[in-house]
């Protein structure tokens, strides 16, 4: 979708790029070789992409399979060193993005 399109592009040029102890993954529904394709096309190199595609695993574990078609809600996980998720925010209308300055201000608390 447009707004998935957005939402990755600036956490690829923003979020990644806040430190060297960042790493962002994007899951989605989409096939492995339509994200490899996207990031391709838009120069993607601060991100990975893995796919829920075929049993909606990721989207199970972390509550965010969308009831209607095959997509993942939108939401943001952000966990520390340790894995433990210090942030989460789930997005109500699937055609919003997520509040990225609030994400931008938990990474950077975690890293300091």
């Amino acid at each position: 979708t447009p707004v998935c399109d957005t939402e990755a592009q600036r956490f690829n040029n923003d979020i990644a790029k806040l430190g060297d102890g960042v790493a962002v993954l994007v899951a989605s529904m989409d096939l492995p070789f339509a994200q490899k394709r996207w990031c391709g096309a838009q120069s993607a190199e601060n991100i990975s992409l893995g796919s829920d595609y075929k049993n909606r695993s990721f989207g199970e574990d972390f509550g965010v399979v969308w009831q209607g078609p095959m997509l993942l809600a939108r939401a943001v996980f952000v966990a520390d060193a340790d894995g433990t998720i210090q942030h989460i925010e789930y997005v109500s209308d699937i055609a919003s993005e997520p509040d990225y300055e609030a994400v931008k201000a938990k990474v950077s608390e975690l890293l300091n």
